[in-house]
């Protein structure tokens, strides 16, 4: 019987399905989540290839490194319990 596990790094998949007037949609753990420009402004004028560049290093965390964005889902969530935004 073969041994279905390889070795190497477990990743874990994130994806953005939508870009809107509104925000960016993440795909992540089979639950989308939303990200409004008001809430994130970090993506409003970002081309379109740095938006979709995300990475899932851990469950529940993403990183767009183009961009050099982190956050979690509970970020992403309840963004009025994070105030600060990048200007």
């Amino acid at each position: 019987m073969a041994n279905s596990n390889k070795p190497g790094k477990n990743t874990l998949e994130a994806e953005i399905t939508n870009i809107s007037k509104d925000g960016v949609w993440l795909l992540a753990d089979d639950r989308e989540l939303f990200m409004s420009y008001q809430d994130f402004p970090w993506f409003k004028d970002a081309p379109v290839g740095k938006i979709l560049n995300v990475e899932q290093p851990s469950e529940g965390h993403f990183f767009w490194p183009d961009l050099d964005v982190d956050l979690t889902v509970d970020i992403i969530e309840h963004p009025e319990r994070y105030p600060l935004k990048a200007s």
